[in-house]
């Protein structure tokens, strides 16, 4: 009985930022297994340029041969996995007041907020930092604008995101999307599969 319940409630870690275009192809690929299998998925929000920097990282964004590369790649896993997907035009933008609200917002309406968050920036090319552009989002969501403009500056939420990207650099991650299941790493969009392996043993 205690073996069973540790097997169901056993979940797989998704360290993410917004900003991420590998988060964004991860995340739809999540959202289409968690309707075919009975997985839980743990969202870890964290602020890459964050761990980046404790990391000592300088982020492909800021390498032009890497950001180069980047761009079509993403383009080619997305025609490939038949996902829709625009690269930003103002990529990268600070996501911190974004992956705050990720924290702040209720439980019930979290996925409603990442699905619009992510598809305004890497599907419809939006400035998501624009507060008019992000009100006009999160009202989809039926998030009072007021209040979640006051939640991001609150000091527990604050901390809350701090500590979590702490937590991925104290567990050795670097990048984002990584997911962990059994004390292992497995990072990149494409390493899902072996995430979910590890996690059906």
């Amino acid at each position: 009985m205690l073996k069973k319940l540790i097997y169901m409630t056993k979940s797989i870690d998704f360290y993410f930022d917004i900003i991420s275009p590998y988060s964004y192809l991860a995340h739809q690929k999540i959202k289409v297994i968690k309707k075919e299998k009975n997985i839980i998925f743990n969202y870890k929000p964290i602020l890459v340029a964050g761990l980046h920097n404790l990391q000592g990282i300088t982020a492909p964004a800021f390498i032009k041969s890497k950001l180069k590369h980047m761009v079509s790649d993403c383009n080619l896993i997305a025609n490939k996995d038949n996902l829709d997907f625009t690269w930003n035009s103002k990529f990268p933008l600070n996501s911190l007041n974004i992956m705050r609200g990720y924290l702040f917002v209720n439980v019930d309406i979290k996925d409603c907020y990442l699905d619009k968050i992510f598809d305004a920036y890497w599907k419809d090319n939006l400035d998501i930092t624009n507060e008019k552009i992000l009100i006009t989002l999160i009202a989809k969501c039926k998030i009072d604008p007021e209040t979640f403009l006051d939640g991001v500056k609150n000091k527990n939420i604050k901390n809350e995101l701090i500590n979590i990207t702490k937590e991925a650099y104290d567990k050795e991650i670097f990048g984002t999307p990584t997911f962990t299941v059994n004390d292992k790493i497995f990072w990149g969009q494409d390493r899902i599969k072996f995430a979910l392996d590890e996690y059906s043993k």
